[in-house]
Formats: structure tokens, sequence, C-alpha cells
């Protein structure tokens, strides 16, 4: 059977923020129609791909999914059952916003399938959270992440954002000791970044904003690594961290190069090829409208597609490799050969001089016999490291 994570995109939003560049629209109009043109296109896959194939995750994110009624989750979520494989303790997430869910509402979503509710707090300062233009409060948000856990949730996530502007360290420390007072079991905590489009990065360019600099934000960065994995959170990837089996799934598929499947607006999947060779990536359209129309003629709604080369297929494992748990060399080799790591053994014999990596001959509990895996002073350079090794 081939592992596999499932991703759905639920475009519906009550509020785009203006750091945001996920596809969203903030609309209630054509929820019943997208519900059964993603069917539709569920369906539509699984003649394909529902072969020998097992859902070891199903993500719901968007958007903002929790804004739907239970009953609509629910839909979603049986609609794939009936079309695909899922393991019988696949990890099912549901992205939510503090302020769209209550109690009861959270009672409901666990009583759908979801097992891991993954909460957009952002920041528990009131102040970032009006710069934001969250649609909660702190209240709500400590509010939300209790009554996730009442509810049953036993697997809860939030997200933080750093590098605020005129974020101290001070504040980012006290958002992370609020953080791990709370029931929850993961945390992503991700630096402030400028897309383009987004309301955000008009006021920065339009100078009404101003982003503190790089080193300040790699200061904030290690204030975070070492704050969390002192208070048993174990950094399993750049921006994610995790108590001791909680590491989240569904984003370890795409970090360990697992096939996904996504429907919905602006989803993303990839398969690999049974041989190893000529695997493809897809993406669908974004607009609703697009969608809708394309999913009701043809089943499917692609906008483009690639066959990825050698080339790439190595790049991206790497990089998402050492983003990671770190690159395991012998499945490297039998995948790519081994005159990529013997070009590069001299820049990596380096970096573990640096202290920027761990190789090791397996004493180490934090890198595996046979891997190579950013330290935490590495993590905070990984980029560089990436750009000087691809």
């Amino acid at each position: 059977m081939v592992s596999t994570a499932c991703y759905i995109h639920i475009p519906f939003c009550d509020h785009k923020c203006i750091y945001c560049d996920f596809y969203s629209i903030i609309t209630s109009d054509n929820i019943l129609p997208f519900l059964q043109s993603l069917q539709k296109e569920i369906n539509f896959y699984s003649e394909k791909y529902s072969q020998n194939r097992e859902l070891i995750s199903i993500y719901l994110g968007g958007g903002t999914p929790s804004l739907m009624e239970p009953e609509y989750i629910g839909n979603i979520i049986n609609c794939v059952k009936e079309n695909y494989k899922v393991r019988n303790n696949a990890e099912i997430t549901l992205e939510t916003n503090p302020g769209t869910v209550s109690l009861e509402k959270l009672n409901e979503f666990r009583s759908t399938g979801i097992n891991r509710i993954s909460i957009g707090i952002q920041s528990f300062d009131n102040d970032d959270l009006r710069f934001l233009t969250r649609i909660h409060n702190s209240e709500t948000a400590i509010r939300t992440v209790n009554d996730a856990a009442l509810a049953g949730f036993e697997n809860i996530s939030l997200d933080l954002i750093f590098n605020l502007p005129g974020q101290t360290k001070k504040k980012w420390l006290k958002n992370l000791e609020q953080t791990i007072n709370l029931p929850i079991k993961h945390i992503s905590a991700y630096s402030l970044i400028l897309e383009r489009g987004t309301i955000l990065n008009k006021m920065v360019l339009d100078g009404k904003v101003k982003i503190q600099n790089e080193d300040y934000d790699a200061e904030l960065y290690e204030i975070a690594i070492d704050f969390l994995t002192s208070n048993g959170f174990n950094q399993y990837e750049v921006s994610n961290f995790a108590k001791p089996g909680y590491e989240c799934i569904h984003n370890n598929a795409y970090w360990h190069y697992i096939d996904y499947l996504g429907f919905g607006t602006s989803a993303h999947s990839f398969v690999q090829s049974a041989n190893g060779s000529g695997n493809k990536r897809w993406w669908n359209l974004s607009s609703l409208k697009m969608y809708l129309n394309a999913v009701e003629k043809d089943g499917d709604a692609v906008a483009g597609s690639e066959q990825l080369s050698f080339e790439d297929e190595m790049n991206e494992y790497i990089m998402l490799a050492l983003r990671s748990s770190g690159l395991n060399k012998e499945e490297f080799i039998n995948r790519f050969g081994d005159a990529w790591l013997k070009d590069k053994s001299s820049y990596f014999d380096l970096l573990k001089k640096e202290d920027y990596v761990l190789m090791n001959n397996g004493t180490s509990r934090s890198c595996r016999d046979g891997h190579i895996k950013l330290t935490s002073k590495g993590y905070a350079v990984c980029d560089e490291i990436l750009k000087q090794l691809l």
C-alpha cells in the first residue's frame, strides 16, 4: 500500500487578514455548490488513485474551515472515506480560528471524525492581534484552546507569528509562556513574511509599516527554539515543535517526500511513479468560479502540472529532509546515487565543525545513524545552508 496524505482546501473566510496570501474569499455564496464540486472531484480521482493506496492523514485547511457547519465537514470526510482506504488511526485535522467555534461546535466537529485541531492564534497580545487584523482577542484565543480540550481533543496545535513590527523579545517570550500553559501538544512558530499581493506588503512598500531586520528575526527565532525545547517540545522541523509522539503526520508527509492528493480550490497534489521516475505534481485553479465550472465540465480543476526531473526531485528531497528530521544517507543513495554526497562532503564537514549539522555513528539521540541533521543553530540559517548546497 502506498501511504498518502490528503489535503482539502475550503476557501471561505469571514475576513482577509493583512498578511495572508492563501486563496480565500469573504462570501457565503456558493458554499453548497462548492461541496457538490468537491465531492465530485474526490470521486473523479478515486478511479485512478484509490487502488493500493492508503490515506494516513486528512487535513482540512483554508480559508477558515471551522466557519462551516459540522455536518458540512462530516459530508466531506465521509466522501473521502467512501472513495479511498483511510487508515484506522489516520490523523484528521481541522484548521480553526478563535471566534469561529464554540464548545458545542467543537464537540460536533469531534463527532465527525476530526481528531486534531489546529488553531490560528498568531499572538496572545491584543495589540499584535489588532495589527494583524485578526477577529479575536487574547481572551477568546485562550478560551478556544481550553474549549477544544474540554471537547475531548487531545491533539491540539496552535500557530504563532514572530517578528511583528514593534514586537519586543519580552513580548515574544510572554507569548511562548502563555502557550505552554495551555493544553496543547504542537506549536508552529513562523516568522512574519511579506508576500506579494497582500495588504501588509503594500503597507511596507508605502512606508506605513517597518519590518524588523533579519538579525533581530533570528534572535526571536532562537528564543523560541531555546524556550520550547527546554519545556518538552521537540523541534522536528524548522518551524514546528511537538511533544513526543505528536509530530504532525500530515506535514511530515510533505517533508518526507510522501505522496499527497489535494482537493478544492488552489490545492496541490504530488504522486510518485511506481519505478521512481517521472514523478508528477499538479495544482488546481484558485478562482472558486473557475473551479466550479471546471469540475462540472471535466471532473477535475487542474490549472497546471509538471513532470519532475531527476535534479528537481533530488533538490526537493534534500531541501525537505534538511528542513525536518534529517537526510537519510542510505535512502538518498538508493534514490539518487552517491555523487552529490561525495561532492558536498567537505562542506558538510565544515558545517559539522561549526556546529550547524550533526553527523555521527548513532550514539546521539538527536541524530540517527547514517543521517545528516541540522542543529538548532543550523535551523536558524537553514535557507543560507540550502543555497550553498543547491
